[in-house]
C-alpha cells in the first residue's frame, strides 16, 4: 500500500467483514467491490426493531432488595445470586436492523487486473477491473451534504446499469419504473416488532407486527422504512447509482411511522435532487465536508528497517481508519455509534448490535476528544441526557433510589432495565455513572463552553443521587456500592460454584469515587457555606471520605473485588478493576504510586491467563499500557490487534465460533486503538501534559499533529530516536500550563511564545519517572514552541 490514508486490496470482499464501510453518520453503505455487479448493504442509524417503551415494571416481591443486601452483608453470595434474578426483566433491548442490499449491474463480465481502494481522507471507495471492452472504475461515496449514496462506473465496458433490491425482511414491496432519467426502484417495508438477542434461545426470535398503521401512519412497534434508488447513464462511458433511505423513527418516546408512501416520498426527494447534479460536484462537496474533520489530526511514523517501517505504516493506517470510522458513523444530529457503528447485515445481529454500556459504547468515543473530533460526541451526549431521564423510574422501582440508573444494554428506545439472564452481566446498574464521564471529559477538553459544563452538571446531579442511595456501610464502617457486580465476571465460592453479586466491586467503587469527586468539582463555585447538612454537595463530600477504595492483594495486584476471591476466569476479557488507570485517572504514578504498580501487576496476571482475545479487550490493554508507560506492551497490543483481530479491511473482530467465518465485527476495538495510540504520544491528567509517555521502540521517528488535551490545548510534536525533537502547543485557556518531558542529562529546554525570545518565568522540577515538569503562565490563543537544545 502506497499511503496510510488508504486501504488497498486485490480481490473483492468475501463477506461483510471484509467489505469497505462508507457512511455520513446516519446513512451507511457497505461496498463489496464486486466486478460487473456490485453489492451495497444499506443501513439507516434509526432503523431498529421494537417501539417506544412504557414505564419499567419491577417484577420482584416487596423486600427483595433488602433481602439481597442482607445476604451480601453476611457473605451469602449464593443466595444473593438467586435474589438478583428477581430484580431482572421484563425483557431485552431491541436490535439494530439492516434494510437489505442493492445489486447494481453496471458492466459486462470482469477479468484481469483488479484493485479496490478505500481512501480515508476523501471517504471514497474505488474498484478497478477490466472487461472485454476495456477498463472500468467504480467510485463510491455517501454524502452528508445531500444524504445520498452515490456510485459511478466509468470506462469502455460499462452497461446501462440495472438495479435489484434484496432484503431478509418479509412483506417488502419493491417497485421499479423506467423514466427518462433512468431506472427507478422503490422498496418499502417494516422492521420486526421484536428481535430476541442472539445469545437467548427462542423458537420464534424474530417477530413482525401485522397491524395496519393508524390514520396518521403510526404504529406501536415495527417501524417502516423506504429505500429509493435510480440507475442512470451520465455519459457515453459512465453510469451511476444514487440511493437514499429513511426510517419511520420519530423520537424515542413517539410511535414510529409505517406510512410507506410518505417515507418513500421523503427518500425520493433526496435522490431526485441529487440526480439533477453532476457527480463531480456531489463528490467535491462530499470530500470537502469529510476532510474538514479528517484533517484535524495526523500521525506519521517511520522505522529504521523494513519490518519497522511496515509495522509503523500499519499503526498509522489503524489510527487513520479509526478516525475515518468515527466521522462516518457519528455526526451531530445522528444517533450514537452502536456496536458496529452504523453497518450491519443481520436481522438478528450479534448482541443485538445495540449499545452495550459496560465498556463498548464508551470505548466508541475514547478517541474523539484527543483527536479533535469532539463534534462526533454530540450524539452520545444526547443519548446520555435521554438516559438520565428514562433511567429515573428504573432507579426508583428497582432500587428505591433517587437519580437515574441504566444497566448493561440500551437501544434506540432508551431501554435500561436489567435483562433476563445471568447476574454477571444483567445486574450491573452503574452504566450511567460511566457514561457521565464523557460529559465531564467534554467539559474538560473545552473548558470555555458553558453548554458542556451545564450538561455535565445536570447529569452528574442525577448519577450522584443514585450513587449515594446505593451506598451501604461494610463491617469496617466503609461505604460500598450494593448490590454490585464486576461486568460479566464472576468469582468462585468457597463451598463450590460461582457467583457475581456482592458489594463494592472495584469498578463500582471507582465510578462512585469519580462521580462524587466530579459532582463536587462541578459545583465548587456554588455557595460555600450551605447551612443544610443534607445538601447533595455535603452528602457527596461526607461519603467521599468514607468510601472504600480498591485493595491490593497478596501478589501485589489490584483486586477486582473487596477481598482476594478466586476469579471465575483468570483471563477474563473485561479489565473493569483497572478503570482507575484508564479510562479513569485516579490511579497515576504521581498520585497513587502503590496502586499504580498494583494495577500493572493485575494487568500482567490477566494477560498471562489469556486476556485480550477480543479486539476491544486488546484495545483496552493498549490504552492501559500507554497509561502505565509500558511502551513494549503497547507495541505488542498494537501488533496483536493488527495481525490477529482485524479483518482484511481492518474492521475489528470479536471471535465467535457460531458466526459465519468465526468472527463478529465490533467497531469499539477500532476506536480503542486510536485512543491508545494518542495516549502513547500525549497524556493530560494530573494537571499536566505528558509528551511521549509510551513511545514504542519501533517508532524511531515520527510526527503527530492536532492532538488535543484537557484544558483545550492543541499539540503538534515530532521525535527522533525515541526523544522529543520539537513541540508546539496552542493554548486553549489562560493560566498555568505544565508539561512533562523525559530529557537527556545535557538537554536544555526553552519555551518560546509565538517565536519570541525564550520565556524567563518558567518553573521546572523533576518528576517521579525521571522527567522534567516545566510550567508557565499561558495565554489563551498563544502558540508556544518547546525547544530542546543540546
Amino acid at each position: 500500500m502506497s499511503s496510510t490514508n488508504e486501504l488497498e486490496l486485490d480481490k473483492p470482499a468475501s463477506g461483510f467483514i471484509n467489505a469497505f464501510p462508507l457512511g455520513n453518520g446516519w446513512l451507511g453503505a457497505t461496498i463489496h467491490g464486486r466486478p460487473r455487479r456490485e453489492r451495497i448493504d444499506v443501513n439507516v442509524d434509526t432503523f431498529w426493531s421494537g417501539g417506544p417503551l412504557g414505564e419499567p415494571s419491577r417484577q420482584a416481591a416487596e423486600g427483595t432488595l433488602e433481602c439481597l443486601r442482607a445476604a451480601i452483608a453476611r457473605a451469602d453470595f449464593a443466595t444473593a445470586e438467586e435474589l438478583s434474578k428477581a430484580l431482572q426483566g421484563p425483557g431485552f433491548s431491541d436490535s439494530y436492523q439492516p434494510l437489505g442490499w442493492l445489486d447494481w449491474e453496471h458492466a459486462n463480465a470482469g477479468d484481469g487486473e483488479y484493485r479496490r481502494v478505500l481512501d480515508l481522507e476523501s471517504a471514497t471507495a474505488t474498484t478497478s477491473y477490466h472487461t472485454a471492452a476495456g477498463a472500468v472504475a467504480v467510485t463510491s461515496f455517501v454524502s452528508s451534504v445531500t444524504g445520498v449514496i452515490v456510485l459511478e462506473a466509468s470506462g469502455e465496458g460499462v452497461s446501462e446499469g440495472r438495479l435489484a433490491f434484496h432484503t431478509d425482511h418479509p412483506g417488502v414491496s419493491i417497485r421499479t419504473l423506467d423514466e427518462a432519467e433512468g431506472q427507478w426502484l422503490t422498496a418499502t417495508g417494516r422492521a420486526p416488532a421484536h428481535v430476541t438477542p442472539n445469545y437467548v434461545e427462542d423458537d420464534n426470535p424474530v417477530r413482525y407486527a401485522m397491524d395496519a398503521p393508524d390514520e396518521n401512519g403510526r404504529v406501536d412497534r415495527g417501524m417502516g422504512f423506504a429505500l429509493v434508488a435510480v440507475a442512470q447513464r451520465t455519459g457515453p462511458d459512465s453510469v451511476r447509482l444514487i440511493s437514499s433511505a429513511v426510517s419511520g423513527f420519530r423520537g424515542y418516546g413517539a410511535r414510529p411511522s409505517a406510512d410507506a408512501a410518505a417515507l418513500a416520498s421523503e427518500a425520493e426527494e433526496r435522490v431526485r435532487a441529487a440526480a439533477r447534479r453532476k457527480t463531480c460536484d456531489l463528490l467535491a462537496e462530499h470530500t470537502t465536508d469529510h476532510r474538514k474533520y479528517y484533517k484535524r489530526s495526523s500521525l506519521s511514523i517511520s522505522g529504521d528497517d523494513r519490518l519497522q517501517r511496515e509495522r509503523a505504516a500499519r499503526s498509522e493506517r489503524l489510527f487513520n481508519f479509526g478516525r475515518y470510522l468515527l466521522i462516518s458513523s457519528s455526526r451531530p444530529g445522528t444517533q450514537a455509534a452502536n456496536l458496529q457503528g452504523i453497518w450491519n447485515t443481520d436481522v438478528r445481529p450479534g448482541w443485538s448490535c445495540n449499545y452495550t454500556t459496560n465498556i463498548n459504547l464508551q470505548m466508541n468515543y475514547w478517541p474523539a476528544e484527543v483527536t479533535g473530533l469532539s463534534d462526533m460526541v454530540e450524539p452520545l451526549t444526547e443519548l446520555i441526557i435521554d438516559l438520565a431521564k428514562t433511567g429515573q423510574p428504573i432507579a426508583k422501582q428497582y432500587y428505591q433510589a433517587a437519580g437515574a440508573a441504566i444497566h448493561h444494554n440500551t437501544d434506540l428506545w432508551r431501554f435500561g432495565t436489567p435483562v433476563l439472564g445471568e447476574p454477571a452481566y444483567a445486574n450491573w446498574p452503574s452504566a450511567l455513572m460511566w457514561l457521565a464521564a464523557h460529559l465531564w471529559e467534554r467539559h474538560k477538553f473545552d473548558p470555555s463552553s458553558p453548554g458542556a459544563r451545564t450538561k455535565a452538571k445536570k447529569v452528574y446531579d442525577s448519577v450522584t443521587r443514585f450513587a449515594l442511595d446505593m451506598l451501604s456501610e461494610d463491617s469496617d464502617g466503609k461505604l460500598v456500592f450494593s448490590p454490585s457486580t464486576s461486568p460479566e465476571h464472576y468469582f468462585v465460592l468457597a463451598q463450590g460454584g460461582t457467583a457475581a453479586v456482592s458489594a463494592g466491586s472495584s469498578i463500582d467503587q471507582e465510578l462512585v469515587h469519580e462521580t462524587l469527586q466530579r459532582y463536587i468539582a462541578l459545583n465548587a463555585s456554588e455557595e460555600a457555606d450551605n447551612p443544610d447538612p443534607e445538601s447533595l454537595k455535603d452528602r457527596a463530600t461526607a461519603a467521599l471520605v468514607k468510601l472504600r477504595l480498591p485493595s491490593i492483594g497478596s501478589a501485589g495486584e489490584l483486586l477486582e473485588w473487596t477481598d482476594e476471591r478466586q476469579p471465575g476466569e483468570p483471563g477474563h476479557r473485561h479489565l473493569s478493576h483497572l478503570y482507575g488507570v484508564y479510562p479513569g485517572n485516579r490511579i497515576t504514578r504521581s498520585k497513587a504510586p502503590a496502586e499504580f504498580e498494583a494495577a500493572r501487576t493485575a494487568l500482567r496476571l490477566r494477560l498471562d491467563a489469556g486476556s485480550g482475545y477480543t479486539g476491544w479487550s486488546q484495545s483496552w490493554v493498549l490504552c492501559l499500557a500507554a497509561r502505565l508507560g509500558d511502551s513494549s506492551l503497547a507495541a505488542k497490543a498494537l501488533d496483536t490487534l493488527a495481525d490477529e483481530l482485524c479483518s482484511e479491511s481492518l474492521l475489528d473482530l470479536h471471535p465467535h465460533p457460531e458466526w459465519p467465518g468465526g468472527y463478529i465485527f465490533q467497531i469499539d476495538g477500532n476506536f480503542g486503538a486510536v485512543a491508545g495510540m494518542a495516549e502513547m504520544l500525549v497524556q493530560s491528567h494530573d494537571d499536566r501534559i505528558t509528551l511521549l509517555p509510551a513511545l514504542p521502540p519501533d517508532w524511531t521517528k515520527g510526527t503527530a499533529t492536532g492532538l488535543r488535551t484537557r484544558g483545550g490545548h492543541i499539540i503538534d510534536l515530532d521525535w527522533n530516536n525515541g526523544h522529543l525533537t520539537g513541540c508546539t502547543i496552542l493554548a486553549g485557556k489562560s493560566g498555568p500550563l505544565a508539561i512533562d518531558i523525559r530529557v537527556g542529562q545535557k538537554d536544555v529546554i526553552e519555551i518560546h511564545d509565538e517565536g519570541k525570545a525564550p520565556l524567563k518565568n518558567k518553573r521546572m522540577e523533576a518528576t517521579p519517572d525521571q522527567g522534567q515538569k516545566i510550567e508557565w503562565n499561558a495565554e489563551k490563543g498563544h502558540k508556544y514552541a518547546v525547544k530542546l537544545l543540546n
